[in-house]
């Protein structure tokens, strides 16, 4: 019985690569772009804030508007305390207490404050963030925007759209175009 190992021909075997000078393009299809991109280049500025004081309807009807899923919240210094999300009001909305309005939605929103229902820890980037260590904390935190503050104000918001446009930016830039620097080239290379 033969061994499996020497079933397999010795050239396969092999740890040369099949087409010299491959690896540089490898290596710099995993470094490109040269240039580091910050989410301050990409982020929507400037961002809709809501005060805390602000009745749940305004925020709904804010949200409606200007067809957005999250709001950064300011105190009364304007200092960022939390956000409000279209998922936050939702859950305001097939609450028990207020189903038993729901005769009157418009009623019902305006009972409670964005204090009541905002998400307290609110975590924010820098301008001079790198835009890929804000895509891994989104999708680590399993949240769909980061605030972005300076100097403890807030400055813009990054959502996903905005990272997903400076993902398909980047590829619009030629790499899609080069299959080759990705390690997908199919057959010799002329």
């Amino acid at each position: 019985m033969k061994h499996p190992k020497r079933a397999i021909m010795r050239e396969i075997r092999t740890r040369r690569p099949r087409y010299p000078g491959r690896e540089l393009e490898e290596l710099e299809a995993l470094t490109w772009p040269e240039e580091v991109i910050r989410v301050g280049d990409c982020m929507t500025r400037p961002a809709v804030t809501i005060p805390w004081d602000a009745l749940t309807g305004v925020a709904w009807k804010l949200m409606r508007a200007r067809k957005i899923r999250h709001l950064p919240v300011l105190d009364d210094k304007g200092s960022l305390v939390g956000i409000v999300t279209d998922r936050d009001l939702r859950q305001v909305i097939f609450d028990p207490v207020i189903q038993e309005q729901l005769g009157n939605l418009s009623r019902a929103l305006n009972l409670l404050t964005i204090r009541e229902v905002m998400t307290w820890g609110v975590v924010t980037a820098h301008p001079l963030t790198e835009i890929r260590r804000a895509a891994r904390i989104m999708r680590e935190q399993r949240i769909g925007a980061l605030p972005v503050v300076e100097d403890n104000k807030v400055v813009g918001i990054l959502t996903e759209t905005d990272v997903i446009q400076t993902f398909l930016d980047v590829l619009g830039e030629g790499i899609i175009s080069k299959p080759s620097r990705w390690g997908f080239g199919l057959g010799p290379r002329p």
